[in-house]
């Protein structure tokens, strides 16, 4: 997947409004670490964002994170980008101890270049749903447990981004749904998912240029999205749509079992 033609400071704003669309009411500062703890399914939404060096030593941080994270019941979780501070956070944190995992992919596009014109079935109804009604239905479909449904359903109605959710029907049941975070003249992507009966018949595809039409029609100019790197069939829909690599990032944690 060859590089998106965007400059370090696009990428930079990608980053940004990714943090502010996934924005949970449960986040606090410690000496540059935005510390997020949503009970959640979303990593990114119950882990830690190293924004700032800080003046603590890495090691006092770590202990007080993980005290913080205990209390939260939940596991320590870092995230690593390549915007994370200082220099050479990532191999401090593995000297520490922290174990790399979960390899994801940042996706950007240039909403002028790419070919939105995927139908969606004609026989099927794409209808608007609430931040509640949308992550109780995608919480259904991946089986996800009632208490991450409500953590979903908590961080999208206090997304300082809003979001839009949208619930393809088709024969009497949800076949496929999709969000998108409008902020500026950025659209992110969020939660695409074709319940696996459904899959193969290019529904991911047409639910992303519904969305990105729509988003287009509103002022976006730029798409991201967000994806795991094993994720081969995501990627050959997000290929096909016109994303192209924008960044990576990983996490770590003392177990990535248990995280």
């Amino acid at each position: 997947m060859s590089l998106a033609l965007l400059p370090v400071e696009r990428l930079s704003q990608i980053e940004d409004a990714a943090l502010n669309a996934s924005a949970p009411p449960q986040q606090l500062w410690m000496d540059g670490w935005l510390m997020r703890l949503s009970p959640g399914k979303a990593k990114r939404a119950r882990c830690i964002h190293a924004m700032a060096a800080g003046r603590l030593p890495l090691a006092d941080k770590l202990a007080r994170a993980k005290a913080l994270y205990a209390d939260a019941g939940l596991p320590l979780v870092v995230r690593v980008t390549p915007f994370s501070q200082p220099e050479g956070f990532d191999q401090a944190l593995a000297g520490a101890g922290l174990q790399h995992f979960d390899d994801t992919l940042v996706l950007a596009a240039d909403l002028a270049g790419m070919d939105l014109g995927a139908a969606l079935p004609a026989d099927a109804c794409f209808e608007p749903a609430d931040g509640a009604t949308y992550a109780h239905t995608v919480g259904q479909l991946r089986g996800s447990p009632a208490a991450q449904r409500h953590a979903h359903a908590e961080r999208l109605a206090a997304s300082p981004v809003p979001y839009q959710g949208w619930v393809l029907r088709g024969g009497g049941e949800v076949l496929a749904c999709g969000q998108l975070a409008r902020e500026g003249s950025l659209v992110g992507l969020y939660d695409i998912f074709t319940i696996p009966t459904a899959r193969n018949q290019g529904l991911s595809r047409a639910v992303c240029a519904a969305l990105l039409r729509q988003a287009v029609a509103d002022g976006a100019r730029t798409a991201y999205l967000q994806v795991d790197e094993a994720n081969a069939p995501a990627l050959a829909v997000y290929r096909r749509l016109g994303f192209a690599l924008g960044y990576r990032y990983h996490y770590r944690a003392p177990d990535p079992a248990l995280a």
